[in-house]
């Protein structure tokens, strides 16, 4: 395997093509398989809070726990990664991930939702791990003034998986929702399938021959502090509320389409595919725009589409307030990758590092979805939505402003 030197940070990591390939396919396949697990749990929310007769604050400990990992495992995931290496690292995850997922059996035969819990929660430990190694690799896989199109590009493949996630959930686990009565074994096959995957998955990495990158690679010499960096500071809160708000409008998207036009779970779920469907369509899009327009001026301009797009449907009915909230969805396709590299832009060898805490503000996801739930339990959808609304406001502000790399 090839060794990159640290003189190749603005040239591709290696003069073929072909030594590309494998890594490219690794990378795709690894966010294929994040996006589709981590999607698949707007399935279970509605699943489990039919199932266990659950309130919608309850309901969404589902997305609580899964992305509260991210806050407790990300800083330890990042240290795995720098002694293990980026491919270790992803094949360690791939395998987590798969004990995660035949939990779910144990789980499924005692219909208890806190084994599901715990079982989401190992499950989660292993895609911090593939997240945590697979961005930063990204990003120094290539030229740095093109990390953040490269990273659009790579996660609107792996939007392929979010997309098919819905439709998957809405075939195999919400088609059965209305029979399962005190039952959990409709999740327990589709689970068992994923986990033989991912073992699958992990073997095949481990026997590829990926390009080395020196965990420093790239990384320049700095006597600044690590939070000395304003861009990163606020660009933690910035993955924090975009995490949030995307994992709050796609946990409840379901049951908003449910009530708005009053139809199953199960044909409300395939709407959720479509609020993915235009993640993929605006990441393959923005990876093209993204070489070419400043980021920051992309990012505003999304930010403040989608909260437009919110009180759009908050404040119609039918098809209009449906289609609506689904087109938040690209927005939402540039944002993570755009709001990353902005971060770690500049910071030298502290990219490690600031990967690691980056990946820690993905338990916005945890805090926010949670947080929806429990307004909505109390008041109403459009009080609800006001939660994601306020993060995109943020994300605004580090598109205009926030994200210029000056001295805290």
């Amino acid at each position: 395997m090839p060794i990159i030197s640290n003189s190749l940070q603005e040239q591709p990591v290696a003069d073929s093509r072909q030594s590309y390939t494998p890594a490219l396919i690794s990378l795709a396949v690894l966010y294929f398989m994040m996006g589709f697990i981590t999607c698949l749990n707007d399935t279970l929310v509605p699943f489990f809070k039919k199932g266990f007769t659950l309130t919608y604050s309850q309901s969404s400990l589902v997305q609580f726990y899964f992305f509260l990992t991210y806050g407790v495992m990300s800083i330890p995931a990042g240290r795995i990664v720098m002694q293990t290496g980026y491919k270790k690292g992803m094949v360690l995850g791939f395998g987590i991930a798969a004990v995660g997922g035949l939990l779910f059996y144990p789980a499924s035969v005692f219909h208890q939702y806190a084994l599901f819990l715990a079982a989401l929660f190992v499950v989660a430990i292993g895609i911090v791990l593939l997240q945590v190694a697979a961005n930063p690799y990204i990003t120094v896989l290539g030229p740095s003034r093109t990390a953040s199109a490269r990273l659009a590009l790579i996660q609107g493949i792996g939007s392929l998986g979010t997309t098919a996630a819905p439709l998957f959930g809405a075939h195999f686990i919400l088609s059965k929702l209305e029979d399962a009565g005190s039952s959990s074994e409709a999740v327990r096959y589709p689970y068992l399938g994923i986990a033989l995957l991912l073992m699958m998955i992990a073997f095949i990495v481990s026997r590829l021959s990926l390009p080395v990158i020196p965990v420093s690679a790239g990384e320049k010499e700095s006597s600044r502090g690590l939070f000395s960096y304003r861009q990163l500071n606020l660009g933690i809160i910035g993955i924090f509320m975009y995490v949030g708000a995307e994992v709050a409008v796609g946990t409840f998207l379901t049951n908003y389409i449910v009530d708005l036009l009053h139809i199953p779970e199960k044909e409300a779920n395939n709407y959720v595919a479509l609020y993915w469907g235009c993640m993929l369509a605006g990441r393959l899009l923005g990876a093209g725009l993204l070489r070419f327009l400043r980021p920051g001026m992309l990012l505003s301009v999304c930010a403040i589409t989608a909260a437009a797009l919110i009180l759009i449907s908050i404040n119609s009915t039918g098809m209009l307030a449906v289609r609506s909230m689904i087109a938040v969805g690209l927005c939402n396709s540039i944002m993570f990758a755009t709001i990353f590299s902005l971060s770690v832009n500049g910071v030298g060898k502290h990219t490690t590092a600031a990967s690691g805490l980056l990946s820690t503000a993905i338990c916005g996801g945890a805090v926010i979805s949670y947080l929806q739930g429990y307004v909505k339990d109390h008041y109403d959808w459009h009080t609800a939505f006001m939660i994601p609304l306020i993060c995109y406001l943020y994300i605004l502000f580090y598109g205009l402003h926030g994200h210029k790399p000056k001295v805290s």
